[in-house]
């Protein structure tokens, strides 16, 4: 008899393609970190122009654009991109945060640049707030264990645009909505961090007011839950 079946051989297609290559991070140019007066071309009495830039990151077919209004939290998302530039129209006089996000067709990782901060120069404006505080600790949502003293750290990081400003903080912290008037010891802080003591088994909420002793802001408001 006479056999036509295949061999023992390998039937295998050879090696396995390689595995995608994600995008790079990209560096941001453009408004630079921490202006405290960018123009950008007016096209009303409220709103400006504002050309966004960065630097082409590897592997990238586009790039998202996001840019955040600190003051309302209001995010606008540019997606798409294919050039390592974007023209937004912003409201004068007030602080934004941006980064860019990039992307490529073969992988499902995405690059991300840093964050920076700039305020968009309104109408007679000579002194800028300060820039909402970042909470750090506890986070938002967060199971805190209290020390033995019945304590838990919080911290924040605090910056201002205007250079030779002296900032102080307030620690609002309830348990209600994080908008309660703030004890006299939690007030004008000059630190960014402050060890207080607190309930078990409570949720609280906390946010920080920001003061240069012209202008003032107020961060988030996070929420968390002690043990």
């Amino acid at each position: 008899m006479i056999s036509c079946g295949g061999g023992d051989g390998d039937s295998g297609g050879g090696d396995p393609p390689p595995a995608p290559t994600p995008p790079g991070n990209p560096s941001l140019t453009s408004p630079a970190n921490n202006t405290v007066c960018e123009t950008g071309t007016s096209i009303s009495d409220t709103q400006s122009n504002v050309v966004f830039s960065w630097q082409a990151s590897s592997a990238t077919d586009s790039y998202d654009l996001e840019v955040k209004n600190l003051d309302t939290n209001s995010i606008q998302n540019i997606t798409g991109i294919t050039t390592t530039t974007s023209t937004i129209a912003l409201d004068k006089g007030e602080p934004y945060s941006w980064k860019v996000i990039s992307k490529n067709n073969t992988s499902n990782q995405t690059g991300s640049s840093t964050t920076w901060k700039f305020y968009l120069a309104g109408i007679g404006t000579k002194n800028y707030a300060p820039f909402p505080a970042e909470l750090k600790s506890p986070k938002s949502g967060a199971t805190v264990t209290r020390n033995s003293e019945g304590k838990i750290n919080f911290e924040w990081e605090g910056s201002d645009p205007d250079q030779g400003d002296q900032l102080n903080y307030t620690l609002y912290l309830d348990k209600t909505d994080g908008k309660q008037t703030p004890s006299s010891d939690l007030t004008d802080l000059n630190v960014k961090t402050i060890s207080v003591a607190v309930d078990g088994s409570t949720t609280y909420y906390w946010r920080v007011k920001t003061s240069d002793g012209t202008n003032s802001s107020f961060s988030n408001i996070y929420s968390f839950k002690t043990e």
